[in-house]
């Protein structure tokens, strides 16, 4: 059985190198939001001459380095587009005659793709860690390395299954891109691209810890930052592997409702 999906991933890898000059520029063009995101909290801070919740200027600047990593492992790249232009094309009828479950088959092709995505853009990211070194603190606890990699790969199941869901809408509706935006705008606003969540109100953080949106990226990099410890790391956890088994099940009766609609007017 894993014998199919290692193939497709080998195909999935193939087909993205052809693209590698692609990744690297999108990698080295996603450093500038970055140097803006420097330039206004330097001035922030400058301004203020004061922490902004529990940040200093440093650790507000890691904390960035950090989501840029982590966008880059887990984030999925145009898998919507691909899963609805499967769907709009008819492609996916070959998925209903063959012994290969389309989920796994999308799933094997995004691991693909983050992998080589992650090699290329190693070099632009090294370079950015490299010039902002003096504020880099790693883990003092081994144990948070590990707990890191399963709350990133959590994240990858989360951020994948969400997009993978979306792009189902494409049994219904002829366009998604309108959606897809909406998705794309709280996603940014809400998984800790724009700013930490943890110095917005007590009131808005708690709301939060129950989205699946702070579990995409601002949850990982709290981990691995140590920002989250003791009971509130393994409540955030296990919110975080509920999101996953959610959005899975979600997914799941979204393709099986799609796949009835989709038999019914010819496929």
């Amino acid at each position: 059985m894993l014998l199919k999906y290692r193939k497709v991933f080998n195909i999935g890898l193939q087909n993205t190198f052809v693209y590698r000059w692609n990744f690297l520029l999108r990698s080295l063009f996603g450093l500038v939001p970055l140097a803006g995101t420097v330039l206004i909290w330097r001035a922030i801070f400058a301004g203020t001459g004061e922490s902004v919740g529990t940040y200093d200027y440093h650790g507000m600047i890691w904390y960035f380095l950090m989501v840029i990593l982590v966008d880059n492992l887990v984030t999925p790249t145009e898998d919507e587009w691909q899963i609805a232009a499967d769907i709009r094309e008819g492609q996916i009828s070959a998925f209903m005659i063959k012994p290969l479950n389309y989920l796994g088959y999308r799933f094997a092709l995004f691991v693909s793709y983050r992998l080589v995505y992650t090699l290329v853009t190693v070099l632009p990211l090294g370079l950015a860690f490299f010039w902002f070194r003096e504020v880099i603190v790693l883990p003092k606890a081994l144990a948070t390395w590990p707990i890191f990699f399963l709350s990133a790969a959590m994240s990858a199941c989360i951020s994948f299954l969400i997009s993978y869901t979306l792009a189902l809408a494409a049994f219904w509706i002829l366009e998604i891109s309108t959606i897809v935006f909406i998705l794309f705008s709280f996603e940014y606003f809400l998984s800790g691209q724009t700013f930490p969540l943890d110095i917005m109100p007590g009131w808005f953080q708690a709301i939060l810890q129950w989205l699946p949106f702070p579990y995409e990226l601002f949850f990982p990099v709290q981990v691995f930052l140590e920002r989250v410890e003791g009971a509130a790391l393994w409540r955030g956890l296990a919110i975080q592997a509920g999101w996953v088994a959610i959005t899975y099940g979600i997914s799941q009766l979204v393709w099986r409702r799609g796949i009835r609609r989709y038999q019914a007017v010819g496929g």
